[in-house]
């Protein structure tokens, strides 16, 4: 085995299930399962067969993989029980996949009071799990319950439960920080006493995220001499989750010039199988997620943005492309005119550095950041005003009076219903449209009430899908009393070819907020298109 090869080890289905609210179902498991295989993870860690019915009806046909390994999880034998009498081992190692992970007690205190059992009875229910998996023609692992917690405790009898795993035939043994507590230079300490001591057994790391240092603890147990690592796709997992994969990997590759099955020309696949399994579980994506998070490389401070600029490596520890995300210049109340120019660049804006209406946009973005609009965050808002500003956007519409009247009532069947109304008045050039709409709420009403008047004059608003909608509800600041709260809302639009962008509106209402957002969104997908404006005007 190459020193340099590291294994990956994918527990999403099994140890990323256990995250609050996430409920895998079979084909939920099955997607993830061919998504993880293309990319080049070496083991997959299907379930647990015999716990419940989904990980059964996933064990009983397994999806086929072209590389990956699938894994069937489960626990050593009972104590008390041989392991030909004892159902849920005969279940896990019986399951029709090429590899299973046994999971023992390696920590004093949890044998002698969790499972009530006797020091010596755990070695044998350990050495005879792991050899009656591997007698059945498996790849047999073994996770080290609380490893560290218990070679601090007791580091000769956690020892022992390595080498008595070893043994049985276990491939790789797993050193688990099932509490997610120890810290890296722990980890790396004890790692390193483990591998100088057994240097025979293939040790791998599983760690969690209670600490907020699994990755580090992941990075400095490689370090250290392990050559597999587990962890989940998003880092989910028990309570605080696992280990992040999709940080770890390109970590791995970029920085520390490892080899693993992901090939680093598929690292920018990575951001691709992150948002996959968001959509999966219906979870906005972490805009801050190192690597794939939008955010990850967005300049948002003018010096920033400046220096990036003239090299991106200022302010950047890799290229972008590298995991397939894209490089942002976003624009804010602490913006300069380098954001300013990058943004126009993007937009195929051309100005001058010099133009005196460069200053005025600096001028009002910044105000506006001041009373809560986010244009960092709404792209096409952004671009909308920069247009503007620089002339170059028609008068499609007019948005005029607005009416919203909301109805809380029993219906003939005794069922509770709520049903909103919005009336709205458009001119479109020289035509007024005046139309009603009803909806399933105040600012659906009022988007069906606009879209009915516009798509008459533009019919390829009609294609244009409301995706996203955000509230929040800003302080009232120093100096503007008897304003309230302000509020700001955020709208994320899509049409079928896949095009995305996002406006913002900011009220002391609600619905006008929204209605300012409506309208941004409206506008700039007939500006993006080329219409040249309203063939009615006077």
């Amino acid at each position: 085995m190459s020193d340099n090869r590291i294994w990956l080890f994918d527990t999403t289905l099994r140890d990323g299930g256990q995250t609050r609210g996430v409920d895998f179902s079979k084909a939920d498991k099955i997607a993830i399962s061919i998504a993880l295989d293309e990319i080049g993870i070496d083991y997959i860690e299907g379930g647990w067969p015999g716990a419940n019915p989904t990980d059964d009806a996933f064990f009983a046909e397994p999806p086929q993989t072209r590389s990956a390994r699938m894994v069937a999880f489960g626990m050593t034998r009972r104590g008390g029980r041989s392991t030909a009498n004892d159902p849920g081992l005969n279940a896990v190692i019986g399951a029709d996949v090429p590899a299973t992970c046994l999971v023992g007690k390696t920590w004093d205190f949890h044998v002698e009071t969790a499972i009530n059992t006797t020091l010596e009875e755990n070695l044998d229910m350990i050495r005879q799990s792991v050899a009656a998996a591997a007698d059945r023609g498996r790849e047999s692992m073994f996770d080290c319950e609380h490893f560290f917690d218990g070679y601090k405790n007791n580091p000769d009898y956690a020892l022992d439960c390595v080498r008595a795993a070893h043994e049985g035939g276990a491939s790789w043994v797993i050193l688990c920080d099932t509490n997610g507590g120890a810290l890296p230079n722990e980890v790396f300490e004890i790692v390193s006493t483990v591998h100088q001591a057994l240097p025979e057994v293939r040790l791998g790391i599983h760690c969690h995220n209670d600490a907020g240092v699994a990755v580090a603890n992941s990075l400095a147990a490689i370090r250290a001499g392990a050559r597999q690592v587990q962890g989940t796709i998003n880092g989910l997992g028990e309570r605080c989750g696992n280990a992040d994969l999709i940080t770890l990997i390109p970590t791995l590759v970029l920085k520390l010039g490892y080899d693993t099955g992901v090939a680093e020309e598929n690292l920018p696949k990575l951001m691709g199988l992150s948002r996959m399994l968001d959509e999966r579980l219906n979870r906005a994506p972490h805009a801050q997620a190192p690597y794939v998070g939008e955010a990850a490389f967005a300049h948002k401070g003018g010096l920033h943005a400046s220096a990036a600029q003239k090299d991106p490596r200022t302010y950047e520890h890799v290229p972008p492309e590298k995991v397939g995300n894209t490089r942002q210049y976003l624009v804010s109340d602490q913006a300069g005119k380098s954001n300013m120019m990058a943004r126009f660049a993007e937009f195929g804006i051309e100005i001058d550095n010099a133009d005196p209406r460069l200053e005025t946009l600096i001028r009002v973005v910044k105000e506006r950041e001041f009373e809560g609009w986010a244009f960092d965050s709404a792209e096409a808002s952004f671009e909308l005003l920069a247009r503007r500003t620089l002339g170059e956007v028609p008068d499609y519409f007019n948005i005029g009076r607005f009416r919203v009247m909301d109805e809380r009532r029993f219906n003939a069947r005794g069922q509770l219903v709520v049903e909103s109304e919005a009336t709205a008045t458009i001119t479109v050039g020289n035509v007024i449209y005046h139309e009603v709409a009803l909806g399933n709420g105040p600012v659906n009403a009022v988007d069906t009430a606009l879209r009915k008047a516009l798509s008459t004059a533009y019919p390829s608003l009609e294609d244009v899908e409301l995706v996203d909608y955000k509230v929040r509800i800003l302080d009232a600041r120093e100096g503007q009393a008897g304003t309230g709260a302000v509020t700001r809302v955020m709208i994320e639009f899509r049409t079928p070819d896949g095009v995305i962008w996002r406006t913002v509106g900011v009220s002391t209402n609600i619905i006008d907020a929204s209605v300012v957002a409506l309208g941004d969104g409206m506008m700039w997908k007939l500006q993006r298109d080329g219409i040249a404006g309203p063939a009615n005007a006077a």
